[in-house]
């Protein structure tokens, strides 16, 4: 349903602005419990990850598992291609399938080649995969290091899977254990990868961090304007009265995560130049005149989890890959989520967030750009030098961020998921994917180490 607002002019209450939203029962449904107000991060959190309401706990199997490879080379084209994953979707009846899936063992062996081609291998290989799925990554990472890597470096490696959903790290040590010999290197550790208790004491050897479709499901904020030019002022969620629906109240910024985002992000006006000054001041006359609300999406849960992987692993090496735009968002705001659910085999787009109860997906675009920017505040990098005449900061990290297309092509066989008419899905079809490498910088000057 879409949302509406009430009719009245919303008033100043408590220093916070309300306006109701025609919505489900979200305090009924048990996403939403007790009368204090949330934060949105919470609310999606509650909405994805909740034990005993969340969509990841409540559903079994949302993510599909093939029974075996896809044979690309025996279809004749992108037509025949899309009638086998109807039909696979179809038998399977779940949500979706990941690329790590549909593209195995693929996939997952152009990762691998990437980290074997440049990881340090004069210490023990040690990888660990948050959000790890069904454990199809994991498996065939393992079984391309047994048969491609120095035969030391799979026998000493460890790879640890950080798995929130009790039924996913189940099977993903069910998925890995097809493979005897992988067990003894696989662990599944069932806990939050983004609470830093849970890493224990921080680790300074080299390591591996993949992140494969995981920073579109972590929890975001979300900030609002009345128009163009107002302060940005943080969105919270509160029960309507005695009722079970719920209203948003705005609030002016004090949230750290949110402020610390919106300071990454750049959307304070303070540090503007002299020619942004005399725009913004164009913008407040239009603003009087045709007054537009902004809203804003805030990945606080890559910030936060960004923060924690720094300070429990500051030696690590990253892979992330993730959406970088989703179509037909019907959701207000930049980087607004796609909340999805399906029922009796179809599925629906919602327009209201609001109306995900546990029931539907909450997804989110990554700003790859964004991404990286957290990735050096988060390492100790700061653009702005604090003391003058003092060497020039440098960045701790290297990054880079490429297309699926480019990656694949770099370290991955490509041939191996083209069809006979040269269609290719993994390359055709997803390129509103992309993955993000960054390493740490080990020619950091000798006055920038502490």
């Amino acid at each position: 349903m879409a949302p509406a607002f009430s009719a009245h002019v919303p008033a100043l209450r408590r220093g916070a602005l309300r306006v109701r939203w025609v919505t489900a029962a979200l305090f009924s449904s048990g996403i939403l419990a007790g009368n204090k107000p949330v934060l949105v991060r919470d609310f999606v959190r509650s909405a994805l990850y909740d034990p005993n309401h969340g969509y990841f706990s409540k559903l079994a199997g949302p993510v599909g598992v093939l029974d075996a490879s896809i044979r690309f080379n025996q279809l004749e084209g992108r037509s025949a291609y899309i009638q086998h994953l109807d039909k696979l979707y179809k038998k399977h009846d779940i949500a979706w399938f990941t690329p790590v899936e549909l593209f195995k063992p693929w996939y997952a062996y152009a990762i691998a080649a990437s980290i074997l081609r440049t990881a340090n291998l004069s210490v023990p290989l040690k990888i660990y995969e948050i959000g790890g799925g069904s454990g199809t990554c994991a498996k065939c990472i393992l079984d391309y290091m047994m048969l491609n890597a120095p035969p030391k470096v799979y026998n000493d490696m460890k790879y640890i899977s950080v798995e929130i959903s009790s039924s996913l790290a189940e099977k993903q040590l069910e998925t890995v254990g097809e493979v005897q010999s992988h067990l003894s290197k696989f662990t599944v550790e069932h806990r939050d990868a983004i609470n830093r208790p849970g890493w224990g004491r921080k680790d300074p050897l080299p390591c591996w961090v993949l992140m494969l479709e995981v920073l579109d499901n972590l929890p975001h904020d979300l900030v609002y304007s009345p128009d163009q030019v107002s302060p940005w002022m943080e969105v919270w969620i509160e029960k309507v009265n005695e009722s079970s629906q719920a209203s948003e109240v705005y609030k002016p910024l004090q949230d750290p995560l949110i402020s610390r985002c919106v300071d990454i992000i750049g959307m304070n006006e303070d540090k503007a130049s002299v020619s942004e000054k005399l725009a913004f001041a164009a913008k407040g006359v239009l603003s009087k005149v045709f007054p537009k609300p902004r809203r804003a999406w805030l990945p606080t849960g890559c910030l936060k989890l960004m923060d924690t992987l720094h300070q429990a692993l500051p030696s690590m090496s990253l892979i992330a890959s993730d959406f970088s735009y989703l179509p037909d968002v019907s959701i207000p705001g930049d980087r607004a989520p796609l909340v999805s659910s399906k029922k009796d085999g179809k599925t629906s787009d919602h327009r209201n967030y609001l109306d995900a109860q546990g029931d539907a997906d909450i997804f989110f675009p990554t700003d790859f750009w964004l991404l990286e920017q957290i990735d050096h505040n988060c390492s100790g990098f700061s653009k702005e030098q604090k003391n003058p005449g003092a060497f020039k900061p440098v960045k701790k990290r290297r990054t880079i961020i490429l297309d699926t297309a480019a990656f694949m092509e770099e370290f991955g066989l490509p041939l191996k998921t083209r069809t006979k008419d040269g269609y290719n899905p993994l390359l055709d079809d997803f390129k509103n994917t992309k993955f993000y490498l960054s390493v740490p910088t080990h020619n950091v000057p000798t006055h920038n180490r502490k």
